[in-house]
């Protein structure tokens, strides 16, 4: 008779390669689910030298659920194995449980990929009813949407006890010094965070005689398309090119929190709406300056992640209606400036909890 699972759940992933935000969320969640149940929880490491087939179906044995972040590392280093690990729990009659950030926002070929972990998930975890909605309108795989659940999405980063000093945390505080208006983006930099439309905002801020720095905390995703080419391209066409800061990678949370204290608020102009899953934006709130961002696409993006809506609800998040032209934002950037800032206490331990509750109901 075979022996009952050591484990409820079993994570895959990419040991120190995780770093990334997408290694980040699985590391933290399976940790917030281990403090929640003790001794449930176990990890593989799936790396281009760890993870052989023997160890694979070992550790999908010991566990009564497999779940996988797909990919579990940025990009393509690592991803065959996850599929050979969920493909190995059917085959044993766990239950895979796939952890969906995105859908229509992702290049076609990195869509392609995730087509098999679609198939062989049993549940699929999503965060925005947006996202499951482009999915369930995907002519080929739409009908996977059926297996979605939702979850509520915490932030990735906890603003530290410390902040810490850095070149360009200097510039910017002798910008602000010097009259000029800070504003702030941080995350990633791709296509579908629409970069280039804050360039816009930030022309007119220029034209109204603001002096805008628009600082992006982050980088450029390496792809087909050649965004920071373009970026760049458009940063000058505007006249705006000495205006705009790329901080690049930067290494702690304690640099990064020092970037976000010292600007006056943040902007996001995106095309698809604000969505409950856009952890970078709650990593930016909790600094305490006003964020400005386009408005959800569907009315129930929220309904839920309570504590989304209590963001939007107390103007810490201030929406800016879809379709807005550019004067538009920088008109509630200028009023959101204007008024007291919001200042509550962020309950990140809360949050991560919520999270873990919705996934352990699915193991």
């Amino acid at each position: 008779m075979a022996s009952e699972p050591q484990y409820r759940a079993l994570f895959l992933g990419a040991g120190p390669q995780m770093q990334c935000g997408v290694g980040q969320f699985t590391r933290l969640l399976g940790e917030w689910i281990e403090k929640a149940e003790p001794g449930s929880c176990t990890t593989l490491t799936l790396t281009r030298s760890e993870g052989s087939f023997t160890e694979i179906w070992g550790a999908v044995g010991s566990a009564r659920s497999v779940v996988c972040n797909f990919p579990i590392v940025a990009w393509k280093r690592v991803m065959f194995t996850p599929l050979l690990a969920m493909a190995m729990a059917r085959l044993r009659r766990r239950k895979t449980v796939l952890i969906q950030h995105e859908w229509a926002g992702l290049h076609w070929l990195r869509r392609i990929t995730y087509i098999p972990a679609l198939l062989l998930a049993n549940t699929i975890v999503m965060f925005s009813p947006l996202v499951r909605r482009e999915l369930a309108e995907d002519s080929l795989v739409g009908w996977t949407a059926k297996k979605c659940v939702l979850a509520p999405l915490p932030p990735n980063i906890e603003a530290p006890a410390g902040m810490a000093a850095s070149d360009l945390r200097r510039r910017l505080v002798a910008a602000r010094q010097d009259g000029r208006l800070v504003i702030g983006h941080f995350g990633s930099i791709y296509p579908a965070k629409q970069p280039n439309a804050l360039l816009e905002i930030g022309a007119i801020l220029k034209q109204r005689g603001l002096r805008p720095l628009i600082v992006y905390v982050g980088s450029f995703i390496r792809g087909t398309d050649n965004v920071e080419e373009e970026f760049h391209a458009r940063a000058t066409e505007l006249g705006i090119a000495d205006d705009v800061i790329v901080s690049g990678f930067v290494a702690s949370d304690h640099e990064v929190f020092g970037l976000f204290g010292a600007v006056d608020g943040f902007c996001y102009p995106l095309d698809e709406g604000l969505t409950a899953r856009r952890s970078s934006v709650l990593a930016c709130v909790q600094a305490g300056r006003p964020l400005i961002v386009t408005g959800p696409a569907l009315p129930d993006e929220f309904d839920h992640h309570a504590r989304f809506k209590e963001l939007i609800d107390r103007g810490a998040i201030v929406l800016v209606p879809r379709g807005s032209s550019a004067d538009a934002y920088a008109d509630g950037i200028v009023a959101a400036l204007k008024r007291p800032p919001v200042q509550a206490a962020f309950d990140f331990d809360g949050w991560w909890q919520d999270v873990a509750n919705a996934v352990r109901a699915q193991l």
